[in-house]
C-alpha cells in the first residue's frame, strides 16, 4: 500500500485513450467503500466515461475561474495546472474520464465524506496504472441552469452539491517525480 501511496501524482497532462469500463468499475467501487461520517453513505458519485461529455464539464469547470483568489501562484513544471498556465480553458485538462463526487447540501461532513471517496479512488487507478487528479469547484461548475440541467438528468437530489471531480486517463508524457517532503509536517506527542 505504501508503495501504491508514494507512487501516486496529480497527472494533468492526459492521452486521448479511453479507459476500459471495467477499470472504470473497480475505481468507482473503491470510492464507494470509502470511509465516511457516521456509515451515512450520503454521497453519490457520476462517472462521465465520454470524453465529449467530460470536455463540456470541464469547459464548465474553467468558466467563472477567479484567479484573484488563488493562494499560489506556482504548481508544477511538469504538470501545469490552471494556476500555472491561464490559458488552460478544460478545467480537466482533457482527461477522457472524470468522476462528479455529490455530497449532500446541508451535511457538516459533507467534503471530507468526497475527499475520501476521491482518496480511494486515486489510489485504485494507481494500482490499475491510470493517472488521476483530484479537481476543485464542483459547486461552482453546477451553478448554472446548464449546471442544474446535467444533475436532474443524472438524478442528483436536489439537495446535492458537486464538492469535487475525479479525472482519469493515461499520462501523456512522462511519470513525475514525486517532490521531496518539506521537514516539520509531522509532530508526534507522546
Amino acid at each position: 500500500m505504501m508503495d501504491i501511496i508514494k507512487s501516486r501524482h496529480s497527472i494533468r497532462k492526459y492521452t486521448d485513450r479511453q479507459i476500459s469500463r471495467k477499470d472504470l468499475e473497480q475505481i468507482l467501487e473503491a470510492g464507494n467503500f470509502a470511509p465516511n461520517a457516521g456509515g451515512g453513505q450520503r454521497s453519490m458519485m457520476v462517472a462521465i466515461h465520454d470524453k465529449a461529455l467530460a470536455t463540456q464539464i470541464g469547459k464548465m469547470n474553467m468558466a467563472n475561474f477567479d484567479r484573484s483568489r488563488l493562494a499560489g501562484s506556482f504548481v508544477s513544471k511538469e504538470q501545469p495546472s490552471t494556476i500555472d498556465d491561464a490559458t488552460i480553458k478544460n478545467g480537466f485538462y482533457d482527461a477522457p474520464t472524470v468522476v462528479a463526487i455529490f455530497s449532500q447540501g446541508n451535511f457538516m461532513f459533507r467534503t471530507a465524506d468526497a475527499f475520501c471517496i476521491a482518496e480511494n479512488m486515486l489510489l485504485q487507478a494507481t494500482e490499475l496504472g491510470i493517472a488521476s487528479c483530484i479537481v476543485s469547484r464542483g459547486e461552482e461548475t453546477f451553478d448554472s441552469e446548464e449546471g442544474r440541467a446535467f444533475m436532474k438528468k443524472w438524478k442528483v437530489p436536489d439537495n446535492y452539491v458537486c464538492q469535487c471531480f475525479v479525472i482519469l486517463g493515461y499520462i501523456d508524457g512522462e511519470e513525475p517525480v514525486s517532490k521531496p517532503r518539506r521537514m516539520g509536517r509531522i509532530q508526534i506527542v507522546e
